[in-house]
């Protein structure tokens, strides 16, 4: 099973991105997909995650109204649209996979290498 997130880079305050995550090597619509983001010197925290069906999501109180998670079965990709960044959501971000959308990182079993994304202020 390979992740493989993209789409980090430099932007400034206010600013957006977009994440993609590629996953190979699983039946992809039978798992639920999460991005979790680790800042230097802080832990790595969950920020959004999206069920198997792409019904169900889910957000760190950080994140709402801000991030949106979406997912792709037929390309098996997973996206995240990040819009008024903030410098404190600099981080490399990360996305996991699991048996179903969960905001527990012990749920996830295979990682992707993770994607830098740095807010300028």
């Amino acid at each position: 099973v390979q992740l493989r997130a993209s789409g980090g880079g430099l932007v400034q305050a206010g600013g957006s991105l977009r994440l993609s995550c590629a996953v190979s090597g699983r039946t992809f619509s039978r798992y639920g997909v999460g991005w979790f983001r680790q800042a230097p010197g802080k832990e790595r925290e969950f920020a959004a995650a999206i069920s198997r069906s792409g019904v169900r999501t889910y957000y760190a109180d950080s994140a709402k109204g801000r991030f949106t998670i979406s997912r792709d079965n037929a390309g098996n990709m997973v996206y995240l649209r990040m819009s008024s960044l903030k410098p404190e959501d600099t981080a490399v971000y990360y996305c996991a996979t699991a048996p179903s959308g969960s905001v527990y990182s012990t749920q996830y079993d295979y990682w992707g290498q993770g994607t830098l994304v740095t807010v300028s202020s």
